[in-house]
C-alpha cells in the first residue's frame, strides 16, 4: 500500500507518559478521535503507545480507504510527545486525485491539532501527581 493520506504529527504534552497511555489506550476515545475510521488494534505496546489497522466506508468525497494509525509516546523532559501517524489508501487500489489527496491530507492535519491539542488541554489541566 502506498499511502495517499499520510499525516505524520507530533504534540508535546506536560503530563506523564503513563497519564498519557491511559487516554490513548481508552477504546472510547477513538470514535471521537476518527469518527471516520473503523480501527482494530494490530499492536498494544502499552505506555509505548498503539498501532491500528483502519478502514472507512465510501464518503461523498473520496472512496474507502483503507491503512494504518499509529500513536508513539516518547518520555521527552516531564512530559511525552505524541507522534501520531495516519497512512491511508484507497482500498480498491485506485489513486485519488491530487486535489482530493491535498484536501484529504489538510483537513487529516487540522484534525489531529484539534484532537490532540485537546487532549494536551485536558491533561495539563489536571494537577500532576507527584512522587516521594
Amino acid at each position: 500500500m502506498h499511502p495517499q493520506v499520510h499525516l505524520v504529527d507530533d504534540t508535546w504534552i506536560d503530563a506523564a507518559p503513563e497519564t498519557v497511555s491511559v487516554e490513548v489506550r481508552d477504546p472510547a476515545n477513538w470514535q471521537a478521535w476518527w469518527p471516520y475510521l473503523r480501527l482494530t488494534v494490530t499492536r498494544d505496546r502499552g505506555v509505548k503507545g498503539v498501532q491500528f489497522a483502519a478502514e472507512s466506508g465510501p464518503s461523498g468525497r473520496w472512496p474507502a480507504l483503507t491503512g494504518t494509525v499509529e500513536i508513539w509516546l516518547e518520555p521527552f523532559k516531564a512530559g511525552v510527545i505524541l507522534h501520531h501517524f495516519l497512512r491511508l489508501a484507497p482500498a480498491d487500489g485506485q489513486q485519488l486525485p491530487p486535489r482530493v489527496t491535498r484536501r484529504a491530507n489538510r483537513r487529516a492535519g487540522w484534525h489531529a491539532k484539534q484532537v490532540f491539542w485537546r487532549l494536551k488541554d485536558s491533561l495539563e489541566s489536571r494537577p500532576r501527581e507527584t512522587s516521594g
